[in-house]
């Protein structure tokens, strides 16, 4: 886990920030760096369901990735928000229940799945049987596209780059509890998105107590940084 430290007041929240597929804890360093400069202290971690090239058989999964949010939650000794990217919003869905620093989650264009849900069920998929899922799911298709289609081209091509394979299991996995049921939450839609459209993204921030919109794709962190700084510092301001 990485930290940026500032000498922020004793009540200030910090912010614990959590990738999605394919990704690790890099996609986050634009953001880090504003933050950083505006007085915020911010942390990341690295999902261990994002593998090597050549991984394969039975690998990480959901549970071993909310293992490892759960561990960097409680590694912080300060009011926490929980900032989840797509993916990274399931493991921290089933991490933070019970996480008595965690004040606020937040849910960026995010995966906020209900008891009994996985990313291949959400949408009405069937459940697999978990004792038969190995192997990977590759990035998916366009990623230029699909990903980044309003990131800044040096930007995307160096993202695109450092993607690696994300695990079957992860996306089959279901959540056993749902934070969001008990813990304040926001949800950032994103109205360009090409990879969780608007329509999907809708149901998931129904389930939270405050929505927010940007006008970017699926990733805004890499796209419009400034703009997602603003958001998580009106947010965590709400929660001092």
């Amino acid at each position: 886990m990485r930290e940026n430290d500032m000498n922020d007041g004793p009540q200030a929240p910090h912010l614990l920030l959590v990738h999605g597929a394919w990704h690790r804890s890099w996609c986050w360093r634009d953001l880090q760096d504003l933050l950083t400069e505006r007085g915020w202290t911010s942390h990341t971690v690295d999902l261990p369901s994002v593998v090597a090239e050549d991984a394969h058989g039975r690998l990480p999964g959901l549970m071993d990735d909310a293992r490892a949010v759960r561990e960097a939650i409680d590694a912080v000794e300060a009011p926490l928000v929980v900032v989840a990217h797509s993916y990274g919003g399931a493991p921290v869905t089933q991490a933070a229940v019970g996480a008595a620093n965690v004040s606020h989650l937040v849910y960026v264009s995010a995966f906020a799945l209900d008891v009994g849900e996985s990313l291949m069920t959400c949408f009405g998929g069937e459940q697999p049987d978990l004792t038969t899922v190995e192997g990977v799911i590759p990035v998916r298709e366009n990623p230029g596209t699909t990903l980044y289609n309003d990131v800044p081209d040096d930007k995307r091509d160096a993202a695109l780059a450092r993607l690696l394979p994300q695990s079957a299991l992860s996306f089959a996995e279901p959540v056993s509890r749902a934070a969001w049921h008990t813990v304040p939450s926001s949800y950032v839609l994103c109205d360009d998105d090409q990879s969780l459209p608007p329509s999907y993204q809708e149901p998931f921030a129904r389930r939270t107590g405050a929505a927010y919109r940007l006008p970017s794709g699926h990733t805004p962190l890499l796209s419009m940084p400034d703009k997602l700084a603003d958001l998580l510092e009106q947010i965590a301001r709400g929660t001092s």
